[in-house]
């Protein structure tokens, strides 16, 4: 490992996590606050001696966070995987920098089914024809969802409107205010990078909307669209069939919803669809594979996962495998 140049400790910093699809950002950033508040890297001898002693606990953040401050630079959904931005001291201040920097994904699509939150965590809402889909079908639809467009945030969202979150007006069929505001972003490129056909084993949720459900969501929609619905369209085929999926490859600005994008594609295609993977390869300059040399590489999350059960022996400088992994990948504030 090469000497470390940092001017003093502690430091301040920004550096980049691989977070896996499962956990919550949140809980990410509660865990790696764990090993943050226990390490002369980021933290001041006087606060480091009052953290002695006491034990890692993934549950209880209450002490890290006294002893140094931490945050993340965008959420990403349990179900999403790839860059996520992490501050420490002054650099949580420059987190807001990355919730308006140009975004890379990847994400597949599973025709044939809408679901609630427009991704495979959601219910059923509607099924409809996805076999006559083609994959020129798709790339002759891109261009309308490229460049700077008009998108409509999905209805269960955490959006608020008149203080109170969208999903609430969804779940209750609380009649909408007025029409969910429809927001200007960039669309910087879209391309399909795979066809996957049939060859996959993604398969629709099983978890469906009870008709009550079903009738408070076209309430909520009906208020604004008059004509909004959310039944199976009569000639969708058996769902025994193993429908069309697909990946996409998007580079985006701050603010745009890749579940959107899928959820319309699918529309204008005159189907139904919902994400059933998504990664962020990019966000600004931290990235999973650089290509420029600017890029800068991100800390694979079980670095930190191994250190939280056994946060291991310190080399001759004094510095566990962990804290080395952040500082050869880490930008001083």
């Amino acid at each position: 490992m090469p000497k470390v140049t940092l001017s003093s400790f502690p430091v301040s910093a920004l550096f980049g996590v691989v977070k896996p699809s499962g956990p919550t950002s949140m809980s990410i950033v509660n865990d790696i606050q764990q090993l943050v508040a226990r390490s002369r890297l980021f933290v001041d001898p006087e606060k480091l001696e009052k953290m002695k002693g006491k034990k890692l606990d993934r549950r209880r953040g209450k002490a890290g966070r006294e002893a140094v401050k931490i945050g993340q630079g965008g959420t990403l959904d349990p179900l999403a995987d790839g860059v996520l931005v992490i501050g420490v001291g002054k650099g949580t201040k420059k987190l807001n920098e990355f919730l308006n920097c140009v975004k890379e994904y990847q994400t597949t699509c599973l025709l044939g089914c809408e679901t609630d939150s427009y991704d495979c965590e959601g219910a059923r809402v509607r099924l409809a024809p996805w076999q006559h889909v083609t994959r020129e079908k798709v790339e002759v639809a891109l261009p309308q969802f490229t460049g700077e467009i008009i998108q409509v945030p999905p209805i269960f969202s955490a959006l608020k409107m008149d203080g109170k979150p969208l999903y609430e007006y969804a779940r209750k069929g609380i009649p909408l205010p007025r029409p969910i505001e429809g927001r200007k972003v960039t669309v910087h490129s879209l391309e399909i990078v795979k066809w996957l056909g049939r060859d996959h084993a993604f398969r629709w949720p099983e978890k469906q909307l009870s008709s009550e459900e079903k009738q408070a969501l076209e309430t909520a929609l009906k208020s604004v669209q008059e004509d909004a619905s959310i039944n199976d369209e009569p000639e969708m085929a058996s769902n025994s069939q193993i429908p069309t999926a697909f990946v996409l490859k998007m580079k985006v600005s701050g603010g745009t919803y890749v579940r959107s994008i899928v959820h319309d594609l699918a529309h204008s295609l005159g189907s139904a669809g919902h994400v059933v993977t998504l990664k962020r390869s990019r966000q600004g300059r931290f990235v999973l594979d650089p290509v420029e040399e600017d890029d800068q590489e991100c800390v694979p999350w079980e670095v930190f996962e191994k250190a939280l059960s056994d946060v291991g022996e310190c080399d001759e400088d004094g510095w566990t495998e962990w804290e080395k992994n952040v500082m050869q990948r880490l930008n001083d504030v």
